[in-house]
């Protein structure tokens, strides 16, 4: 009897059979392939709802509200911009986009990262490649393009770890270097909802500003 119960419970109606699930239903109704993701799976709404429920520093900040990958996108777009002025709208947007695959993965802390290895490495790119041909840009960013987006990147960290996440100017200095001239930023995290807007609000200028929205193509082809 005990084997009849045991073997009905791993047989249980409804279980699923075969490979595990590869792929992550998203709340527009689209299932993203982890694997193989494919553009037309890809939608900026998806990508703000999740992004800006994901935590920087794995939520150890201070605040009444996680710093997300949101706010912390819009920003870093920001500070490019202002590294470069004049800087090409499509690599704006871009730069805002730098952090979109963490819709799907999180947002992992480099040290993690670091142990992952190749492997996490290569799943990201896949998706970052489906994520830049969703939106009409390149699928893979110029080398000057990644410098600068990752310059940027490291002068937000900066604000942060020293407004949110306890570091000393010292401290944050070492790790990520100063912050930019003339650029100077107060921190205050939003809420959700709040930094969801901010971030679709960003990408449709900027969308716009590239000559047109093509991620509203994808829905022609279904």
């Amino acid at each position: 009897m005990g084997k009849g119960l045991q073997s009905k419970g791993r047989h249980a109606k409804g279980a699923p059979k075969g490979p595990p699930r590869a792929w992550q239903r998203m709340l527009s109704g689209r299932r993203l392939d982890l694997l193989d993701p494919s553009p037309l799976d890809i939608e900026v709404e998806d990508i703000a709802h999740g992004l800006a429920r994901v935590a920087r520093w794995n939520g150890q900040t201070v605040g009444e509200h996680a710093f997300s990958v949101a706010q912390h996108s819009v920003v870093v777009e920001e500070i490019c911009a202002h590294i470069q002025p004049g800087l090409d709208p499509k690599w704006r947007l871009a730069a805002l986009l730098h952090d979109a695959a963490e819709y799907v993965i999180g947002d992992m802390i480099s040290p993690f990262k670091a142990a992952l290895g190749y492997d996490y490495k290569a799943f990201e790119a896949r998706l970052e490649r489906a994520i830049h041909i969703r939106f009409g840009l390149p699928p893979d960013t110029p080398a000057e393009i990644k410098a600068l987006i990752k310059q940027a990147d490291r002068a937000c960290a900066y604000f942060e770890a020293v407004q949110l996440a306890g570091f000393t100017v010292a401290e944050s200095e070492g790790f990520f270097g100063k912050p930019p001239k003339g650029y100077a930023l107060t921190i205050d995290p939003l809420a959700p909802f709040p930094a969801q807007a901010r971030y679709l609000q960003r990408f449709h200028t900027l969308s716009e500003a590239t000559g047109g929205e093509p991620h509203a193509l994808a829905h022609d082809t279904e």
